[in-house]
């Protein structure tokens, strides 16, 4: 339990730094080229929410786990297809709204 634990909340934490990353560039997004920490933080998220998955077997709840891996997938590819360039308005706010979905769908119970 201890070790799932400490896994959550490195899943935890990193998801709150890259919303903070997200955040910090509101006023400049058109014009600051991202550096690598978001590819990180993606790969540090996938690996952990891996583990977790693999933890919580065969008592995993597929009904959070689908849709965010969906939405992870859709946050690659907007990150994929900006990659070394800045944001478009429209990309940017997708990745907000994407991520802070992905943190409601996380704490709903269902």
């Amino acid at each position: 339990m201890l070790l799932f634990n400490i896994i959550l909340l490195t899943h935890f934490l990193c998801f709150a730094v890259y919303l903070c990353i997200l955040l910090a560039q509101w006023k400049d997004y058109d014009t600051r080229v991202r550096n690598a920490s978001g590819m990180i933080l993606g790969i540090i998220l996938l690996i952990t929410g891996i583990v977790m998955v693999a933890l919580k077997y065969p008592h995993v709840n597929y009904y959070k786990v689908v849709p965010k891996t969906g939405l992870f997938a859709l946050v690659t590819v907007i990150n994929a297809r900006f990659g070394g360039k800045v944001y478009t308005k429209q990309a940017y706010y997708a990745l907000i709204v994407i991520t802070l979905l992905a943190a409601c769908i996380a704490v709903v119970r269902v």
